[in-house]
């Protein structure tokens, strides 16, 4: 089983949860989250001065899925999450070694 980490922008994550909730996953959690890669933030205007957002807005979508099916549920986030900009999003796979969760 592979955790996938998926972060995004706020704009793509209703396409993004459309997708993985047709996509038959095991589980999904949604995280909010504040960060930059290659972009490094930008700068803002309010009342006249300007200001940097060093940190940007974006979801953190973690979900567990069968090693069978990665690939696929990969390339279906990225179809639907790329816009051809910088900042889109990252994808991290993890292997899970666990072979289950334990529910409480």
């Amino acid at each position: 089983m592979k955790q996938l980490t998926v972060v995004v922008r706020p704009i793509t994550v209703e396409a993004v949860l459309k997708v993985i909730s047709e996509s038959d996953v095991n589980a999904c959690v949604v995280h909010e989250a504040k960060g930059f890669s290659r972009q490094k933030g930008y700068l803002e205007r309010y009342q006249g001065s300007e200001y940097s957002m060093a940190f940007l807005p974006k979801l953190e979508i973690r979900v567990w899925v069968s090693d069978q099916r990665v690939q696929e549920v990969i390339d279906k986030i990225v179809k639907v999450a790329r816009t051809g900009r910088i900042g889109d999003g990252k994808i991290y796979v993890i292997d899970v070694g666990w072979p289950g969760a334990i529910e409480f």
